[in-house]
């Protein structure tokens, strides 16, 4: 391709976004359509497109001209081509695009973080973080990806480090040691290039068991307004545990110093925790009995058994009452939940026998001086020696024991009744007085039982080298399992579960000549009573 104007040879010898849009779309189409290396440059003189714009008649065309057989220099060998003239054009200038894109995308990805102290939870934080971070404060129904929400986290946490220890930071960013005078100088911290954080350092990198996170987590102030946020949402999604189960949550990702005193100074401030901990009650202790000493067998080998309720479930557009059974292993301290329809012994085996087919049948039952637990033993007895006689031989070692405590002793049973205190208080904390249907209500037991399967069985040690506690999962399932929620049941959610809000009849007769047809008007059975979901005088 031949032509005579330098300016336009310059422009698609040049990147196309460099000018305005109309000479920019335009250089674009032709290099994509073309190999700029093959525009070569022809005097106006020599350019055979100029005939036909300067007047030629159709005598001049006729016979052997440029127009028809082409330039005479296209005969000639190539090096006697006309060649390029250096110089640009004047006139390219005047197409280019202004350069103030550029400074505003500067402008914008320097502006600083939202404040966390406008926040009142660390989730909050990170989601007006992650919509700051990526342009869309202004569009609030886009909602960030789980990158942008990582990303978002690790910028407050990066933030945080450097208004924190700002000295540190510069020294280990540059590869030297921290202060001797640093509070991090036992910690041995070292610099993570990749996600520019400081971590705990240590001696368990080549461990390949343990998560990057549980080897070397991310050190934090514990007087940083991002530390208390990070504690208080903690300590909401698991329901308001103590400072021991908090604190061995939160070091599985970061190290606060002084964890275990700015635990407690937040939960003192927490009006949910000093709500279910207020005056507690301590009991005096007595000797443990046989059944918790039975270390050598395995989990739910010794059972303990209690029941809890009543608990409203909605059927229908009705109220009805279930129980909730509770299965504690006296040695490993795991517990187990199931729900009862009813307080009559065929529930009650129908339970057990749900317990047997998922933990294993136990070699002894404690429970208390209930009806259902001893009519549960009568027809296991009656059923026992109904069996063949050589059947009933086999089987008589493997039957299961039934130990009742005494009658109008409830501290026999302290370590079951603990725990069903632990259930209350997290079925408060979730769902409060609202009545919800059997599905959620059986969701919400499987999800406060996977939260008590995960607290630590022993003192959980403020040492840095010391590994992970040891936690009921851990032994049931051998590996440490979230003990957060899946979902947080909103208002409006189980609103929906439980057959939707109260409708009132569409007639103007007052109910009376449509009560038996119309199912808004329908009374309720006889002798029902309406009570709260959670009423701690029936418990």
């Amino acid at each position: 391709m031949w032509t005579d104007s330098t300016t336009v040879l310059a422009w698609i010898q040049s990147d196309s976004c460099r000018f305005k849009v109309f000479v920019g779309t335009r250089i674009a189409e032709i290099q994509e359509l073309t190999d700029s290396q093959a525009w070569r440059y022809v005097e106006t003189s020599e350019n055979p497109a100029d005939d036909l714009t300067r007047g030629k008649t159709l005598q001049d065309l006729i016979g052997e001209n440029r127009w028809t057989q082409g330039p005479p220099f296209l005969w000639l060998p190539p090096d006697q081509w006309p060649t390029h003239p250096i110089a640009e054009g004047e006139d390219v200038a005047e197409e280019l695009r202004r350069p103030t894109t550029c400074l505003m995308a500067t402008v914008t990805t320097n502006h600083p973080l939202p404040d966390a102290q406008q926040f009142s939870s660390f989730s909050e934080l990170v989601k007006a973080t992650a919509r700051h971070l990526h342009g869309a404060a202004a569009d609030e129904e886009e909602t960030p990806t789980a990158e942008k929400f990582k990303e978002a986290e690790l910028s407050i946490l990066r933030s945080a480090q450097r208004d924190s220890f700002p000295e540190e930071v510069r020294c280990l960013a540059a590869g030297k040691p921290v202060p001797s005078s640093s509070c991090l100088i036992t910690l041995a911290p070292e610099y993570d290039v990749s996600l520019r954080l400081i971590r705990v350092g240590g001696r368990l990198r080549r461990c390949q068991e343990l998560e990057p996170d549980v080897i070397h987590p991310v050190v934090l102030d514990p007087r940083h307004v991002v530390t208390k946020l990070l504690i208080r949402q903690v300590d909401s999604d698991l329901k308001h545990p103590g400072a021991e189960r908090l604190f061995a949550e939160l070091r599985r990702k970061s190290w606060i110093l002084r964890g275990r005193e700015a635990i407690r100074r937040e939960q003192r401030s927490c009006p949910e925790c000093q709500r279910w901990r207020a005056q507690p009650v301590n009991p005096k202790m007595a000797d443990l009995p046989p059944a918790r000493l039975r270390l050598y067998r395995p989990p739910f080998f010794s059972t303990g058994i209690d029941c809890f309720g009543p608990l409203q479930v909605k059927v229908s557009r009705r109220s009805e009452k279930c129980w909730g059974l509770l299965f504690k292993c006296l040695t490993t301290r795991a517990v187990h939940i199931e729900v009862l329809s009813s307080i009559n012994t065929d529930s009650f085996l129908m339970a057990l026998r749900r317990f047997i087919s998922r933990r294993g049948k136990p070699a002894e039952l404690l429970s208390d001086q209930g009806t259902n637990f001893r009519g549960g033993n009568r027809e296991l007895q009656e059923a026992f020696r109904d069996m063949h006689p050589s059947l009933q031989a086999e089987l008589a070692e493997h039957q299961i024991k039934f130990c009742f405590n005494p009658p109008g002793a409830p501290h026999f049973g302290g370590s079951w009744e603990r725990e069903i205190r632990s259930i209350k208080t997290a079925l408060t904390a979730t769902m409060g007085s609202q009545v919800v249907s059997g599905e959620v209500l059986t969701t919400t037991l499987i999800e406060i039982e996977g939260i008590l399967n995960s607290k630590p069985i022993g003192y959980v040690s403020s040492d840095v080298a010391d590994p992970d506690p040891v936690t009921p999962n851990l032994l049931l399932m051998g590996r440490l399992d979230p003990s957060l929620p899946q979902a947080v049941y909103h208002d409006s959610y189980l609103v929906a579960a439980t057959g939707g809000p109260i409708k009132y009849c569409p007639t103007a007769s007052g109910c009376s000549s449509c009560a038996t047809t119309c199912p808004h008007c329908k009374p309720a059975p006889s002798g029902r009573r309406t009570q709260p979901l959670f009423s701690w005088g029936l418990w």
